[in-house]
């Protein structure tokens, strides 16, 4: 049996019943004017999504790829409640609110027993990071207001190896986004640079707790006291905002004595991302502000239209509960000795990955031991071959490990990077070693790749003439050559 239905073009869409369905020829993407059978519809689906990569094999994400049965089960069970509806489905508002106070008191929130923390649940930390420069914009317009001052040039004071989503923010609420820029060898933001930056238009400092690049944990505390002494000296009251997308459910768990959250007192607002360490499907991310005085009243939207009166605080209205019900599972089900079980075998995972990638002696590795747990290498020595040829090469043994350049001013230096999540095991790293330890053997024997030749001779220069130029020149050409390929692309997403 045969069924066909016509496509916009006139061609037809054949799906012969069975265990397979054919599309032949394949239709202009346009809304068919018949519909099909359902099991056909999922059939075709399903076989092209069979060609995306496998997600407990892509080591470039940060996001939980796993989660329990039971959670799967609940999340399923909630897919179709709006939870902006707070006056249909208060329960799910009231694990949302118990989410917002754990969180705010795993980051030492300066609030008593029975007061409520101030937060909200996000769309990823993007969105979360949104709402905090918001306030911060507003708070910053607020003042310079009563004191009669212009407030129409706001400033914000970051690393260049902020994620995108902050370039976001700036751009889309006209901000000015002041970048610290990196060096060789210190590759998250210099605090001594970032307060230098810092005038009577910044409205906060961003500091990054786990770079995306390399997962290192910017020194907060340090950014702090320096800033401290900035604000005494000139009458501001320059904040700092952390970015703990990535490191705020590692640090309370591994680094329970950093000081790096609301035990800093210019630390007024927080990020983290409950589908990265959070150990929750994405997307879901979190903001939380040390007090209420942090968020100004004027940015709490009221409605009642949906039976009773709902503040709300978000950019999204309607979205879906399950992330939110899926992250207070987690919470209760793992506590504070089941995520810091997690994160030790983590962090263990990573040194087993570490330790092997050093002994094959090609490698330099650029992560820090503290810090989120990844492992970040570069080539030793990239005259024949480079990072992007090893990470081409791995797609074939099914890894997704991402080879980038850093940003400005340490662009010439190019790595790979592999981020270590709860899924993947010991026995996973081991493989993933034995693989690279092959992918180098095969690129060995390959020619020097068009890349590099492309690379010297884009000013008209001869190979003959790139051979003899210094490693550091050869790398700093490719590097830049990948990166216009990229047209500098950032990786990470939040």
């Amino acid at each position: 049996m045969v069924l066909t239905t016509v496509a916009d073009s006139g061609d037809s869409v054949n799906c012969t019943f069975g265990s397979r369905y054919v599309r032949s020829p394949p239709p202009k993407f346009n809304l068919g004017e018949k519909s099909i059978p359902k099991d056909a519809a999922y059939q075709i689906i399903h076989d092209e999504l069979m060609l995306d990569g496998i997600p407990r094999l892509n080591l470039a994400s940060f996001v939980t790829t796993w989660m329990e049965p039971e959670c799967d089960n609940l999340i399923m069970a909630s897919l179709n409640k709006n939870y902006v509806d707070m006056d249909e489905y208060p329960v799910t508002t009231e694990l949302q609110n118990r989410c917002v106070n754990m969180i705010a008191r795993l980051f030492h929130a300066p609030i008593g027993e029975d007061e409520a923390a101030v937060g909200v649940g996000t769309v990823g930390s993007s969105e979360a990071i949104m709402l905090a420069g918001l306030a911060f914009k507003r708070q910053w317009q607020n003042k310079r207001r009563s004191q009669g001052k212009p407030c129409n040039n706001p400033n914000i004071v970051t690393g260049a190896n902020v994620q995108v989503c902050w370039e976001k923010f700036a751009r889309y609420f006209e901000v000015e986004l002041k970048e610290v820029k990196l060096s060789e060898g210190f590759y998250v933001m210099d605090p001594v640079k970032a307060v230098e930056l810092v005038d009577e238009n910044t409205i906060c400092v961003a500091a990054i707790l786990g770079s995306t690049l390399t997962g290192e944990f910017e020194d907060v505390k340090l950014l702090n006291e320096l800033l401290s002494k900035k604000n005494k000296e000139t009458g501001w009251d320059t904040p700092i905002h952390v970015d703990a997308a990535s490191g705020g459910f590692i640090a309370p768990f591994l680094y329970p004595d950093l000081e790096w959250d609301f035990r800093l007192p210019l630390v007024k607002s927080i990020n983290v991302s409950g589908h990265k360490y959070g150990l929750v499907y994405p997307g879901v991310g979190w903001v939380v502000w040390r007090s209420k005085e942090d968020l100004p009243d004027e940015l709490v939207f009221h409605i009642n239209y949906l039976g009773s009166d709902q503040p709300t605080f978000t950019l999204n209205f309607s979205k879906g509960s399950s992330q939110i019900i899926a992250q207070y599972y987690q919470f209760i089900r793992l506590g504070f000795e089941g995520y810091k079980n997690v994160m030790e075998n983590c962090k263990e995972n990573a040194r087993v990955l570490k330790e092997g990638i050093e002994k094959m002696g090609r490698f330099e590795v650029v992560s820090k031991d503290v810090g989120v747990p990844l492992v970040a290498f570069t080539l030793k020595d990239s005259t024949k071959h480079t990072v992007f040829e090893i990470s081409e090469n791995l797609r074939r043994f099914g890894w997704i490990v991402p080879a980038y350049t850093m940003p400005p001013d340490a662009q010439h230096i190019a790595v790979l990077r592999v981020v270590i999540r709860e899924d993947f095991s010991r026995s996973l790293a081991e493989r993933l070693i034995l693989d690279i330890d092959k992918v180098l053997k095969e690129v060995d024997a390959l020619p020097v790749r068009v890349a590099v030749k492309a690379a010297a001779e884009e000013d008209g220069e001869s190979i003959i003439k790139h051979v003899k130029k210094s490693d550091k020149e050869i790398e700093g050409e490719i590097a830049a050559y990948w990166k216009r390929l990229v047209d500098g692309k950032r990786t990470g997403a939040c």
